[in-house]
């Protein structure tokens, strides 16, 4: 199989056959053109939201993993649909948008700013 490869802004044509060598300790000095690597995974859209518990007050938006908040998007009172971003969340590094699970009115939001949570933590009621 033949491949257009493109390294440093330079195409090689390279043709790759099946075997099975394994090759170990390339350097880029030494190493010749193989398989073009195969493309990275598409980064994931927004984090799915967190499970939410639905009680007698309400549906809570539960934090899935540990974080800081990043920002709040809704205010106590603010009407909300399904897949509606409530808060950032950042974790790792990366910004995860909390989504309301469900559609109804905000009762409470638990956190702020800069709040640091732990997985299971109560971001929000929804009501």
């Amino acid at each position: 199989m033949k491949y257009v490869v493109t390294l440093n802004g330079k195409n090689y044509e390279v043709e790759v056959e099946k075997t099975d060598a394994v090759i170990t300790n390339i350097t880029e000095a030494t190493a010749p053109v193989a398989a073009p690597a195969p493309a990275a995974a598409p980064a994931p859209a927004a984090a799915p939201a967190a499970p939410a518990a639905a009680s007698a007050d309400g549906t809570k938006v539960i934090a899935p993993m540990p974080g800081a908040i990043l920002s709040v998007a809704k205010n106590v009172g603010d009407s909300v649909n399904a897949g509606d971003v409530i808060v950032v969340l950042e974790a790792m590094k990366m910004e995860n948008d909390i989504v309301a699970p469900c559609a109804g009115t905000i009762k409470q939001i638990t956190v702020q700013k800069g709040t640091t949570v732990e997985t299971d933590a109560v971001l929000a009621v929804i009501g």
